[in-house]
């Protein structure tokens, strides 16, 4: 009988963690930390982790890879099968993992050495998407890309004759970013004995194209107010759909862009494979001279933020405001009447994106809106998704307890069975 436990992830936004096991063969798909203090790691059970065959990544973000170094410290010593771009993203996750806990004071779990020691199976160099692999005579996945971020993907196993699905993060209303349906694997998904799927956004019954008017909305009654807009958005993902739609919406403003956020848009740009038809000439149109601004140091961003500029849109690559220049740029939108910040993704409890949306307008010095831009799924997205699985059981992951047990009680409303609302510790037979 198939074992999952819940190391991290279910019930909460954050350390992604699922270890699952079928006769003698054990696996565990993703290993992040939840960004609360210092931060919070998966539940990890030492004597398991040492005996684990594999580890699945489904993508880079911290939140389901920065506690992967620290399985090593734990003796694990096998493979970590992900994709070569999450692989190659990793570095700077950890790079900006380690000074996020140095400032708040904290220690790692693990070291360099054991973030040294991570040895990595490029999946796509395995198979393509939708095609089995043979790991070992017990153990066979196939894979598919999420729409989450470059490299992001899906994972479905057989273990020992009995599969299981995991959804990593995933979308199918990515602008840019091409996602594979799980119906497409060849001969079908199969009766699953379990799933974890994304359910991020609990039971928001919005589609991406509600948000987007939310935020235009949002977004042009800063700039006719005269102010400057910042949107706070990660290195990669969000931000790159964001620079393209905002330069659609509001081609007269001036788009201002720190280099990192240009740089992985060009990444992306080379990487047609994982792209939607058609995202190839969007990102082409963003990166003609002359569309965007690249700003290249604090005097160009004071003289853009200064009280005589024309308004502009800002995109700083820190979707939580945790940098300092993050936090340099609310003091300049302070000193310019009528500007404000838009939040389109989550903000952690205790990160200083958090702390502002709790300041009443006059203590923040400017205005705030929290507009999400999906990258995951809500309501309409998790009931698509089940109408396409038959399993034994599934469980919604990636939002606190309570917005998960509204969704799931919105859908077994709707006649669907089997749905499990978990949170850490647990642990189910499947």
């Amino acid at each position: 009988m198939m074992q999952l436990q819940v190391w991290g992830g279910a019930g909460e936004h954050g350390r992604s963690c699922y270890w699952l096991r079928q006769g003698d063969t054990s696996i565990l798909l993703d290993c992040g930390v939840k960004r609360v203090g210092c931060g919070e790691y998966p539940l990890l059970e030492p004597e398991a982790v040492a005996q684990l065959d594999a580890v699945f990544l489904s993508h880079a973000h911290e939140d389901h890879s920065i506690a992967i170094p620290w399985l090593y410290k734990l003796g694990f010593k096998g493979k970590v099968w992900t994709t070569r771009h999450t692989a190659e993203q990793l570095p700077a996750y950890y790079t900006a993992w380690t000074n996020y806990v140095n400032k708040k004071g904290g220690s790692l779990p693990y070291s360099e050495a054991d973030i040294a020691a991570i040895e990595f199976v490029y999946i796509e160099d395995i198979s393509p998407t939708l095609r089995w692999a043979d790991l070992t005579p017990d153990l066979r996945f196939c894979w598919g890309r999420s729409g989450h971020m470059l490299g992001s993907v899906w994972l479905l196993f057989d273990l020992g004759g009995q599969r299981f699905f995991y959804s990593g993060d995933y979308t199918e209303e990515s602008l840019l970013l091409g996602t594979d349906s799980p119906q497409d694997v060849p001969g079908g998904m199969g009766a699953l004995h379990g799933a974890v799927i994304d359910a991020a956004y609990g039971a928001d019954p919005e589609q991406q194209a509600n948000k987007l008017e939310q935020l235009y909305t949002a977004s042009a009654q800063i700039l006719a107010d005269g102010g400057h807009l910042l949107l706070p958005v990660p290195r990669s993902g969000r931000g790159q759909e964001l620079l393209v739609l905002m330069r659609q919406r509001f081609p007269a403003v001036p788009l201002l862009v720190e280099p990192e956020l240009l740089q992985a848009m060009e990444q992306l740009a080379d990487q047609p494979a994982w792209l939607r038809p058609g995202a190839r000439e969007l990102i082409a149109d963003a990166l003609l001279p002359g569309s965007v601004e690249v700003i290249r140091d604090d005097a160009q961003r004071a003289r853009l933020l200064g009280a005589d500029a024309q308004p502009g849109i800002f995109f700083t690559t820190d979707g939580m405001m945790q940098s300092v220049k993050a936090q340099a740029y609310v003091a300049r939108l302070r000193q310019r009447p009528g500007s404000g910040i838009v939040i389109t993704g989550h903000a952690a409890e205790g990160s200083y994106a958090q702390e502002l949306l709790r300041m009443d307008a006059a203590a923040r010095g400017c205005r705030m809106d929290v507009v999400r831009y999906k990258i995951h799924q809500g309501l309409p997205d998790v009931r698509r998704m089940l109408q396409q699985l038959t399993a034994g059981a599934i469980v919604l992951v990636h939002a606190p307890h309570n917005a998960t047990n509204q969704l799931l009680a919105q859908l077994v409303s709707e006649g669907f069975t089997g749905l499990l609302s978990l949170q850490p510790g647990a642990s189910i037979q499947l």
